[in-house]
């Protein structure tokens, strides 16, 4: 009975490696006479596998404006193998080129990573139409020659480089991490929301299949475009921006060297982000870009720099409302304070002067108003040193927490590629400096008035006066609105951070007060517009190494705010100079959509004005490369 069983089993076994075998076999049968598809891909001499690129997506501002959009250009590519007995004269001179600079080429594409003579190389990067619709007539006569279509970007309205970005060629860390999605040769954001936002803007790549005859030309699909992949056009950008008023703050801020930031302060949408000099976007598009990337990287004004969100200034006297709201917030005075002003402080042998003559504040409101040093000073001590049961350091510790929760001395986490912190200084910096407990008020007494080791960014700046428009709370600041499908048109928006002031909200209810007189009848007169409750700060931050930064920072209306604003002009001399002006005409310009008749002298007189000598600059001309079809 056993052998019996043992029979069977084999039996079983033997029939099951059968079949086995017959469903192989029958599938080699159905792979390599029925199915065509191998045979046909097997035939790679007279298949040519094409990438097929995906539209970019549009860029729009807040109110559907187009800022930037994709214009067609071609790369000329090549398959080494097919290329024989190429003319290259007759190719060099349909190209505009030296027949030496055509042999270059050649030798170059050897030397790219990864090279394939089996495999289409980029030969030469972004023809325009006209070049290339020239060429392609001849095309037949210069065999494993063809055209591939790309985009490049286009900036209508040619401002906003810093912000929009630009798009480069990837480099090898991008191909190395793509895991083979990106090629040598390919374009993605290399800064700004172009960058950002790769992901959504860039789409994804298709493939497709064609026969070629012996010239290289496309003789149709492979299987009717079985195999073929389709691109996906990548996802609209809708900005928070104002391309309007972004427009406007760029002229106003010309031939000067600083910064606008505008946001809403209810949502934390950049209105409007300036970085001055600025250039024209369209100067990084298509074959030019590496010619005008590196002139204005050499640039000695430094137009690549994103001063909004990278450069550091003392905030000076726009710092005083938070020093104030600190002080009310901890009980160390009241609102009715009044302190002397003899037009200099004393501390210890440290002397504060006072700006300007006027009489002393007998609250905060009139301190802020004529935004005295003095009554700063004392009030920054106050915080420090009548804290019950606390050290200067302990109290001092809890003022920069405070700090930080205004988003100072901390990254905003804006949506930009690069932010700095800014500095707010601890404790354990100053101990390190002094030593510990060796370390009073007096020597950090400039810190109260915006000075010192307080360091904040433009962006920062207009944040805090967000913050404080808001009685104590802020939004993470943004640049994008939403994320669009072209094809389906199915909006993705992403919530952004509340973040809270460890200040009591009725505090800043008598601030308010004072940041309103300072445009009303204090520092920041200059700044008043009819009709426009304006409330603000001006600051002159100290600079050793020329004219002191003219800073102004507010927001308006006072009640239910719209905008808020932070403008530096660098060697500008006092806020009320250059920044207070130029932040009251673009805050006019939002509100209102126009300037008032007897305020257009003021509008000339800040768009002429012209600070380019203070910078080392010997020229008349704007600062800032401009664009092509540009005077």
């Amino acid at each position: 009975m056993s052998k019996d069983l043992f029979k069977n089993r084999h039996q079983v076994i033997l029939i099951i490696i059968v079949a086995f075998a017959v469903v192989f076999v029958l599938r080699l049968f159905y792979l390599q006479v029925i199915d065509t598809k191998y045979i046909s891909l097997a035939r790679n001499n007279a298949i040519k596998e094409v990438d097929v690129y995906p539209t970019r997506g549009m860029v729009y501002d807040r109110k559907g404006e187009l800022i930037v959009y994709n214009e067609a250009i071609y790369d000329l590519m090549i398959t080494p193998r097919q290329a024989k007995g190429i003319d290259t004269a007759k190719l060099a001179g349909m190209l505009g080129i030296a027949k030496e600079e055509c042999l270059h080429q050649f030798k170059e594409l050897m030397k790219v990573k990864g090279f394939s003579s089996y495999k289409p190389n980029v030969f030469m990067k972004q023809l325009s139409l006209r070049d290339y619709s020239r060429l392609q007539e001849s095309l037949y006569l210069f065999p494993g020659f063809f055209g591939q279509v790309r985009t490049i970007r286009k900036y209508p309205h040619r401002v906003g480089a810093t912000i929009l970005g630009d798009i480069g060629e990837v480099s090898e860390r991008q191909i190395e991490s793509s895991e083979g999605y990106y090629k040598p040769g390919d374009y993605v954001g290399k800064s700004g929301i172009e960058k950002v936002y790769e992901k959504e803007l860039g789409g994804k790549r298709g493939k497709k299949f064609v026969f070629v005859d012996v010239h290289n030309r496309e003789m149709g699909s492979l299987s009717k475009g079985e195999f073929d992949t389709l691109a996906i056009s990548g996802d609209n950008v809708i900005t928070t921006l104002d391309i309007k008023l972004q427009e406007y703050a760029e002229q106003l801020m010309q031939n000067k060297k600083g910064s606008v930031v505008a946001i809403e302060p209810n949502t934390g949408e950049i209105i409007a982000l300036v970085s001055s000099p600025g250039y024209d976007p369209n100067l990084l598009c298509g074959a030019v870009r590496g010619k005008n990337f590196n002139a204005l990287l050499t640039d000695s004004l430094l137009p690549l720099y994103s001063r909004p969100t990278l450069a550091t200034y003392p905030p000076g006297s726009s710092f005083k409302p938070v020093v104030a709201l600190i002080a009310l917030d901890e009980g160390v005075q009241g609102i009715n304070y009044a302190y002397p002003c003899n037009e200099a402080y004393n501390a210890g042998g440290v002397i504060v002067h006072c700006s300007h003559k006027h009489p002393s504040p007998t609250n905060i409101q009139y301190a802020l108003a004529q935004s005295c040093n003095p009554y700063f000073c004392q009030t920054f001590r106050n915080s420090l040193e009548k804290n019950p049961g606390m050290s200067v350091s302990q109290s001092y510790d809890k003022w920069v927490k405070i700090c930080n929760s205004f988003g100072l001395g901390v990254k905003t986490g804006i949506d930009l590629p690069s932010e700095v912190r800014g500095n707010i200084p601890t404790v354990h910096y100053f101990d390190k400096i002094y030593g510990a407990n060796r370390w009073k008020f007096a020597t950090i007494i400039s810190l109260g008035i915006g000075q010192g080791e307080v360091l904040t960014t433009p962006l920062q700046m207009a944040n805090i006066f967000a913050c404080i428009s808001n009685h104590g709370h802020w939004i993470t600041p943004h640049i994008v609105k939403k994320i669009t499908d072209p094809v389906t048109n199915k909006d993705v928006t992403h919530e952004y951070e509340v973040h809270e002031a460890l200040i009591g909200k009725e505090h800043f209810i008598p601030v308010i007060e004072g940041l309103f007189e300072v445009v009303e009848s204090g520092t920041a007169k200059a700044a008043r517009v009819e009709g426009i409750t304006l409330c603000g700060k001006t600051g002159t931050a100290q600079n050793p190494h020329g004219d002191n930064h003219s800073m102004f920072a507010g927001f308006a209306p006072k009640d239910e705010p719209k905008i808020a604003i932070a403008v530096v002009v660098e060697n500008g001399g006092y806020g009320s100079a250059f920044a207070a002006p130029i932040a009251s005409l673009l805050v006019e310009k939002y509100l209102n959509d126009t300037i008032a008749t007897k305020r257009l002298d003021i509008e000339k007189r800040m768009i002429e004005a012209n600070l380019l000598h203070k910078y080392g600059v010997k020229t008349n001309k704007s600062a800032g490369m401009k664009g092509e079809g540009e005077e």
